[in-house]
């Protein structure tokens, strides 16, 4: 189930997934480095670079490569983290150093804060695991857009880990 509520400038969306996953590889693939990896990027795209220091005040920096070869970047800090249960992290576009970058950087359309925040919150039942997932902050016009982008990425992660 996805959450759209509309703002004039920025908006927060939610997604809501089920994942036929154990909870422990969900996590996995949020907490750790080369499982990160493997899906961090939608459909088409891949994750050249992924750097995750996963502790509170830890910072992850990750890059998508797209068919045209074009890199986009993107670091955060680790600002909660209960095991198993949620990660809140911050979010901005960076350059391949990690430098906190607007997207105008990479020629991104709308009025992009330089910082976002994502929570993301875990619950198993029965073998699978439930995601809820907040990103806020986005410019509205581009709030379609993200959302195809992570939903790719959970299509991804799935078929990654089944």
């Amino acid at each position: 189930m996805i959450e759209n509520p509309t703002s004039e400038k920025q908006q927060t969306i939610s997604i809501h997934r089920s994942f036929n996953l154990p909870l422990s590889t969900v996590w996995k693939a949020w907490s750790e480095q080369e499982s990160c990896q493997k899906w961090w990027a939608p459909e088409g795209f891949e994750c050249p670079s992924c750097n995750i220091d996963f502790k509170v005040g830890g910072r992850y920096l990750n890059s998508m490569k797209g068919p045209d070869g074009k890199e986009v970047w993107s670091t955060g800090t680790y600002l909660e983290i209960i095991p198993n249960e949620k990660i809140v992290c911050t979010d901005s576009f960076a350059d391949s150093q990690g430098n906190v970058v607007n997207a105008s950087y990479y020629d991104m359309p709308g009025k992009w804060p330089n910082e976002l925040l994502v929570i993301i919150e875990f619950e198993e039942n029965n073998g699978k695991t439930t995601m809820h997932l907040k990103h806020e902050g986005l410019p509205a016009d581009q709030a379609n857009d993200c959302i195809k982008g992570w939903e790719s990425m959970f299509d991804k992660l799935e078929k990654t880990f089944k």
